[in-house]
């Protein structure tokens, strides 16, 4: 029976990991990121390094939970839904800076005498393929950070209710972040097809998927910190 109950715990464990990391604020943040790839094994190590950064906290502040008895106030969890709301914000606004900032320039061109600008990207030139944002695989593990603190509150519910000992809880974490990692690696490489996509169909076409991703991160960010300042 006990057998049993761990079992049962572990299977729960990965299947609610699974499922949250579907939620609408982990796609966004994670979106923002792969939409600067044009890679579908990079899009899959994103995804998969916000579970692991997301599995980190949720397995420290866990832990300290069954250890030694520590409840996490409403107020912590306000403030840190937040965060991620404004983290939202500054992913989208960064993510639209560098398209501005290093993508997009405008230039001049004489054609038989009459002169006329328009709008050039040297990211779409493989001799400018190299990445201007350092490690890709660096930012979404602080963005599962972020988002591990926003979620555990809502995790320590479960895992006092549900666990009747420190390993079982450990146990527990592991499992709900393994479901975690190994649904976001899927949902990062998924995510690049259309980056993919419209980088074959010219600059415009993968411009209009990332600004997409631009105004779906500041959008839903901007909302959810709405929310946290509208509660009573």
């Amino acid at each position: 029976m006990t057998d049993l109950h761990f079992a049962t715990t572990l299977s729960l464990g990965f299947l609610l990991g699974a499922r949250h990391a579907l939620d609408a604020d982990h796609l966004a943040a994670v979106s923002t990121i792969v939409a600067r790839q044009r890679d579908l094994k990079t899009s899959g190590l994103i995804g998969a390094c916000w579970g692991l950064g997301h599995t980190a906290t949720l397995l420290a502040i866990g832990l300290a939970a069954i250890a030694l008895g520590v409840r996490l106030p409403p107020s912590f969890a306000r403030a840190c839904e937040t965060a991620v709301g404004l983290m939202l914000v500054l992913l989208g606004g960064s993510l639209a800076w560098t398209l501005w900032r290093d993508r997009w320039h405008v230039h001049a061109h004489a054609h038989d005498g009459a002169a006329h600008v328009h709008l050039h990207t040297h990211r779409m030139e493989t001799e400018h393929a190299h990445a201007h944002d350092g490690s890709p695989l660096v930012r979404p593990m602080v963005v599962g950070l972020v988002h591990g603190l926003a979620g555990s509150a809502a995790l320590l519910l479960v895992v006092v209710a549900t666990v009747r000992t420190l390993w079982e809880g450990l146990a527990y974490i592991l499992a709900f972040g393994l479901g975690s990692i190994l649904a976001m690696g899927g949902i990062g490489a998924l995510m690049s097809l259309p980056v993919l996509w419209s980088t074959g169909r010219g600059r415009h076409a993968l411009a209009a998927v990332q600004a997409l991703a631009c105004l779906s991160s500041v959008a839903l960010g901007l909302a959810t910190v709405a929310a946290q300042l509208l509660q009573p």
